[in-house]
């Protein structure tokens, strides 16, 4: 994350927090993330700099006034007055930092080769929050190759029991002795 990315991230959490508005703008924030990852070329067409900053501001302004809170469409139009809108994922990940320490919440991101059904959420679920004493947000990925097991990343921490992590440690034991 860079260090622009943190302080425009903390200071839009400060202000969102003072208003009563933390969550909201951060589920906003997810959800203009996808839409930006959905739409590069938006992001790329209030990132040219060929083209007046006012009416690439403009442009935000139109295309998300009324879509989000004002609060964050402002913020969106700091960004583009800055060239800046390449920081965005950096300002979300910074504001979701924010966000999970007050309100003590931990993101997990679990990879299994199949989805887990709700039984094996709700026990892996119970685990983390008994491990950390958070509530957790798990966001799931689907990936065939890791065979079978979970594959799961929390707190900067990755915790790998997959069989295709267990072939591997088995694989180099072996070409090791």
């Amino acid at each position: 994350m860079t260090d622009f990315g943190r302080e425009y991230g903390e200071g839009l959490y400060s202000l969102c927090a003072e208003e009563g508005l933390a969550l909201d703008v951060l589920q906003e924030m997810r959800c203009l993330k996808e839409e930006f990852h959905r739409n590069p070329d938006f992001i790329r067409l209030l990132g040219n700099m060929s083209m007046p900053k006012q009416e690439r501001v403009q442009i935000a302004h139109q295309a998300l006034n009324g879509q989000i809170h004002g609060y964050l469409l402002n913020f969106i139009k700091i960004l583009v007055e800055r060239g800046a809108m390449h920081s965005f994922a950096d300002c979300l990940e910074a504001y979701s930092e924010c966000y999970n320490r007050e309100h003590q919440v931990a993101e997990a991101e679990v990879t299994t080769a199949r989805p887990l059904d709700d039984a094996q959420r709700a026990r892996l679920m119970a685990r983390l929050k008994e491990m950390t004493g958070k509530e957790v947000v798990l966001r799931e990925k689907i990936d065939s190759s890791v065979l079978g097991g979970v594959l799961l990343q929390m707190d900067g921490k990755r915790y790998d029991n997959t069989v295709k992590h267990r072939l591997d440690a088995i694989r180099q034991t072996m070409v090791g002795e």
